[in-house]
């Protein structure tokens, strides 16, 4: 199993769009679960900082992952697009193997 993990620091006025789409139930979850090899999107919000974010997106393996970015490359790019107006920051923390 492997988690890719994001960081995110939504604009102050778009916050709750940015939890819209990015939480277990949202617009990057429903695209991700037409893949096979999906487990889940996690979103961790900073309690101490409010606008800071962490997703976690789990899948069984990265080859599942690289299949659904190839065969959903156009959605997934529309919808990138779409979301970098929710926010000031967006980095990639990293892919980790669950151990």
């Amino acid at each position: 199993m492997i988690q890719f993990v994001w960081e995110f620091i939504a604009l102050e006025d778009r916050v709750a769009d940015f939890e819209r789409y990015y939480s277990s139930a949202g617009a990057w979850a429903k695209l991700f679960e037409k893949s096979p090899g999906y487990g889940g999107t996690r979103l961790l919000r900073d309690s101490e900082k409010p606008r800071r974010y962490f997703t976690v997106d789990t899948w069984e393996n990265v080859e599942n992952y690289h299949a659904m970015r190839r065969k959903f490359s156009a959605e997934f790019e529309r919808l990138d697009q779409a979301c970098e107006e929710f926010t000031e920051v967006e980095r990639r923390i990293g892919a980790f193997e669950v151990m």
